[in-house]
């Protein structure tokens, strides 16, 4: 149940952050809202390809681990850009909002995720303890 929530939670914040960064942007609540929904429902569907494809070369490849966690890192990151700048192009027409979506999007999820991250862990060893503490008594 807990991993339940903390999935949505983190859907919740990709999508507040593709909401407020298209509307600041355009100032329209419908492309925010398009962005709200489009953004995040891509990434969703398309992260597992994402993922295996990084699975079958920790595979096989007998490289650096660090390393090909930074190249996975850096590929997971570019392919949040181009999804961010596919969104905001097909939205708004501009080459240029879409530039800036694709920079700032990845950057404001890079900054958030891990506040929401860490919130998320301290919930889960508080209830981890109020579990241990309700089996001893």
């Amino acid at each position: 149940m807990i991993i339940a929530a903390k999935k949505t939670s983190q859907v919740a914040t990709h999508m507040a952050i593709a909401f407020t960064l298209m509307y600041v942007m355009t100032g329209s609540l419908a492309f925010g809202g398009l962005a709200a929904i489009l953004e995040p429902v891509i990434n969703v569907a398309l992260l597992p390809l994402h993922e295996k494809f990084w699975r079958r070369v920790r595979a096989r490849s007998t490289a650096n681990a660090t390393a090909l966690l930074a190249a996975e890192k850096l590929s997971q990151t570019l392919f949040h850009m181009v999804v961010a700048f596919g969104v905001m192009f097909w939205a708004t027409g501009s080459m240029a909002f879409g530039g800036v979506a694709a920079v700032l999007e990845p950057i404001l999820n890079v900054i958030a995720l891990p506040y929401h991250d860490r919130l998320w862990a301290r919930l889960e060893e508080r209830l981890a303890a109020n579990a241990r503490l309700a089996t001893a008594a």
